[in-house]
């Protein structure tokens, strides 16, 4: 049995945000292997001259910072321990939550189960932390973790041990999750045209491209384990 950590975070998946598409994802590795990769972390923010108290994220990519992300990517990929596993709504404006007697409340942490489930196997033990995003959070890692369990028939909590908010800007493999969530919504969303793309987070978009083998448009492989995505549709899509 191998205990994992899973970091996960989401990007615009908030019903009426004006965003076309939503992403929630993970990056996830054996917990023992933890504090070495945030020790790992923390060296490369330190060799650009970035405190390791200052977080990185996707929203603060610039030209002045272009290359401790290069870094930051190329190092999730030469770690054999950090795996990566994203779930993307393309089209939030399509979705009949009503139809389907939902709430997008509701809807969400479906999407959440989604995007864990094909990660989650029984004889393993999981952490899950997600990002403190406002006082709301407890409730939500509370609600979270009943829907897992449930999921899962994991009724004592042998599986999921705990869901726990987690302050990002403390825990940098979290920053890893903000970073390849965002690439993944950031190269699916639709722009206007008074909205110009950042060029240095086209880069990233690209050199996640190249690493991974995938365009970040379509569903990976069910068993991918290194950079393993799914574009859900709605049923009359599929």
């Amino acid at each position: 049995m191998t205990e994992y950590n899973m970091y996960c975070d989401e990007s615009c998946h908030l019903e009426h945000d004006g965003i076309n598409d939503m992403v929630i994802g993970t990056v996830y590795c054996p917990q023992e292997k933890a504090r070495a990769i945030n020790d790992e972390i923390r060296k490369i923010k330190k060799g650009h001259g970035i405190l390791s108290s200052n977080e990185l994220k996707w929203t603060r990519i610039g030209n002045c910072k272009r290359d401790v992300y290069i870094e930051l990517v190329n190092y999730f990929f030469s770690e054999e321990n950090l795996h990566f596993r994203a779930l993307l709504v393309p089209e939030k404006s399509k979705l009949r939550h009503k139809q389907f007697n939902q709430t997008h409340d509701d809807f969400y942490y479906k999407m959440y189960f989604d995007m864990l489930k094909t990660v989650l196997e029984p004889q393993n033990s999981y952490n899950v932390y997600i990002d403190i995003k406002d006082t709301h959070s407890a409730e939500k890692a509370a609600r979270l973790h009943t829907v897992l369990c449930n999921s899962k028939y994991d009724f004592s909590a042998k599986i999921i041990k705990k869901v726990q908010p987690i302050r990002s800007d403390e825990v940098e493999i979290m920053q890893i999750t903000d970073v390849f969530v965002g690439a993944f919504a950031y190269h699916n969303r639709t722009f206007c045209d008074s909205l110009p793309r950042s060029r240095t987070k086209q880069e990233i978009v690209r050199l996640i491209q190249e690493k991974s083998g995938y365009s970040l448009e379509k569903s990976t492989l069910y068993r991918e384990n290194k950079c393993n995505l799914f574009v859900w549709r709605a049923r009359d899509e599929r």
